[in-house]
C-alpha cells in the first residue's frame, strides 16, 4: 500500500552556508556520490530526473521527482535549508527527505532513515576534514553471503576493529593487500562504519538488515587517487572476508 513518507533533520557545522551550498550542488562525489549539478533554477533538471522546486542560493534548495525508477518508491524530494549563524562563520542546516513509498514501508523507512543519519555525517566529515578538496570516487558491493544482519560484525573483524569501537577512537584498520590505515573510527554503530583517514572517507553500509549486500564506498582526496584502483582492491578485500574469490 503506498504511504507518505518524511524524514527531517537538523544539524550545525563549522563552515559557512556558501560551502555548504556547493557540497550539495557541485560537490556530491565528496560525501554521497557524483551527481550532475542541478540546473539553477526552479523547473531546472535535477539529479536523476528530479526538477527543481525550490532555488535560492545559498539558502534553499529543494528538487522533486515522480519517477523514482524504484518499483517500492514512487516519488522521492529532497529539500535543504541553510542559514548562518555567527556572523556566517558557521551553518544551520534542515535536511528534509519526503516522498511516497509503495510497499514494504516499515523496512524502506527504517532503511531511508539509518541511511539518511549516515549520508548526513558523512557531509559534516567532508565539509569539516576535506572540502573543497577534489574527490575521486569508488563504490562497490560484497557477494550474496554478505546479505545478512551480522554481516557488518564481519567486516569490523575483518578491519581489526575492537569489539565495540567507540567514534573518534584512532585505529590501525587491516585494508586491501595487507595494507595498514592509519584511521579515526568517525561512525559506528550495527549497520555502518565509516573510518577516516588522511586523505579519504571511506564508509561500510551493513545493508544485510535490509536483504541487500554489504556495500564500500570510497571518497579519495589523495592528489593520486585512482577509482579503479580503489575499486578493484576493496572489491578482492571484501569478497575474501565472506570467501568469494
Amino acid at each position: 500500500m503506498s504511504k507518505e513518507f518524511e524524514i527531517a533533520r537538523e544539524f550545525e557545522v563549522d563552515v559557512p552556508p556558501e560551502k555548504v551550498w556547493e557540497a550539495i550542488t557541485t560537490g556530491t562525489g565528496g560525501y554521497l556520490w557524483p551527481m550532475d549539478p542541478p540546473e539553477p533554477r526552479v523547473g531546472g533538471s535535477g539529479p536523476f530526473g528530479s526538477t527543481v522546486t525550490a532555488w535560492d542560493p545559498p539558502h534553499r534548495y529543494t528538487n522533486r521527482s515522480e519517477n523514482v525508477g524504484f518499483p517500492v518508491q514512487s516519488v522521492n524530494q529532497i529539500d535543504y535549508t541553510i542559514e548562518p549563524r555567527e556572523e556566517g562563520r558557521r551553518a544551520w542546516v534542515r535536511y528534509v527527505h519526503s516522498g511516497i513509498f509503495t510497499d514494504d514501508w516499515d523496512n524502506q523507512y527504517d532503511g531511508a532513515s539509518k541511511h539518511n543519519d549516515f549520508y548526513l555525517h558523512t557531509l559534516r566529515e567532508y565539509l569539516t576534514h576535506f572540502a573543497p578538496r577534489p574527490v575521486v570516487f569508488a563504490q562497490l558491493q560484497g557477494p550474496d553471503a554478505s546479505q545478512t544482519p551480522e554481516a557488518l560484525a564481519a567486516v569490523g573483524r575483518a578491519l581489526g576493529l575492537p569489539d565495540g569501537v567507540a567514534e573518534g577512537a584512532k585505529v590501525s584498520a587491516q585494508g586491501p593487500g595487507g595494507r595498514t590505515l592509519d584511521a579515526v573510527v568517525d561512525y559506528a554503530d550495527p549497520y555502518f562504519i565509516g573510518l577516516r583517514t588522511d586523505d579519504a572517507l571511506i564508509r561500510f553500509f551493513g545493508r544485510g538488515h535490509w536483504g541487500a549486500p554489504v556495500g564500500i564506498s570510497v571518497h579519495d582526496f589523495a592528489p593520486d587517487a585512482d577509482a579503479r584502483a580503489n575499486e578493484g582492491a576493496w572489491q578482492d578485500w571484501l569478497n575474501g572476508v565472506f570467501g568469494r574469490s
